[in-house]
């Protein structure tokens, strides 16, 4: 069975971020798939929002949780949450909580604020919930999906922000390392989600702020959502979202490239160094996927 099967009525869905962006929409998805969700976010601003826009028909049921995912204690109560209400049964797990904000060398304060969030985010979700993920398998079926949400800067490492891009590329590894350990129980998958340009909080689109536009070559979270979405049918690991501006194709031939100057020794970042980005234009668009 495809690991989309998560999405039935009565399953459960626990998502972290899941009060904006592409939490919110998958929260949406979620309920509208009859499935009882958990959303875990830091503003509490935007959990009360949520819950009143989707969460007002009485058939629907949504319970929203204020923590900070980087704080351990704050999981042990979300897993506390997670056992009254459903009953320790999670088939849907979105690590997803994320932040984005500009640091230099000399900021050690924002490097800590942004591993906190978007690594051990993902840490803290995972030691908290593996005993569940990695209890026997019984059945053939997906029972859970985790999702692991990443981001293309982890993956070709453009210069400007190392502590997110740090992040990110950490989290790869991690949601790799877990997709092995859990190879064997054919009751979970664990799927990489990478999205291309969307247009979210971190890029202004806060909910219920005055309107912004979305740019033209962003893809709405929705978007993100029903991409992964069939990603998932098809039970791939790595989900890598195009956008209206950047194809998948292009997106492949650019990772590869990145990879190139590990493999041929080159300098690091050769796409952006001034020496080096005609011949790494050239050198990307002759890849062959």
């Amino acid at each position: 069975m495809p690991a989309s099967d998560v999405f039935q009525p009565g399953n459960t869905a626990v998502i972290t971020g899941g009060a904006s962006g592409i939490g919110l929409s998958l929260a949406k998805k979620c309920v509208d798939s009859g499935m009882k969700v958990l959303a875990a976010d830091f503003d509490e601003e935007l959990l009360a929002r949520m819950k009143s826009e989707i969460g007002g028909d009485s058939n629907v049921v949504i319970i929203t949780y204020k923590m900070d995912v980087g704080k351990l204690e704050d999981w042990a109560g979300l897993k506390d949450t997670v056992d009254d209400v459903f009953g320790g049964k999670i088939n849907l797990l979105s690590l997803n909580a994320g932040t984005m904000v500009k640091c230099s060398w000399s900021d050690a304060q924002s490097f800590h604020k942004i591993l906190n969030t978007n690594l051990f985010g993902v840490i803290n979700g995972i030691t908290t919930f593996f005993p569940l993920l990695q209890a026997p398998s019984t059945t053939t079926t997906h029972s859970t999906a985790v999702v692991i949400t990443g981001s293309k800067q982890g993956i070709t490492n453009p210069p400007g922000n190392p502590a997110y891009n740090a992040s990110k590329s950490a989290v790869k590894t991690l949601a790799e390392h877990l997709s092995w350990d859990l190879r064997g129980n054919a009751n979970v998958s664990v799927h990489l989600l990478v999205p291309g340009w969307t247009f979210t909080g971190l890029s202004g689109n806060r909910p219920g702020s005055p309107s912004r536009e979305k740019p033209a070559g962003a893809w709405e979270p929705s978007q993100v959502v029903e991409y992964m979405v069939g990603k998932m049918k098809e039970d791939k690991f790595y989900i890598v979202c195009p956008d209206n501006d950047v194809t998948e194709e292009v997106d492949q031939k650019r990772m590869l490239w990145a990879a190139g100057d590990v493999v041929y020794g080159r300098p690091p970042l050769t796409r952006w160094r001034e020496d080096w980005k005609d011949k790494a234009k050239e050198g990307v668009d002759q890849q062959q996927v």
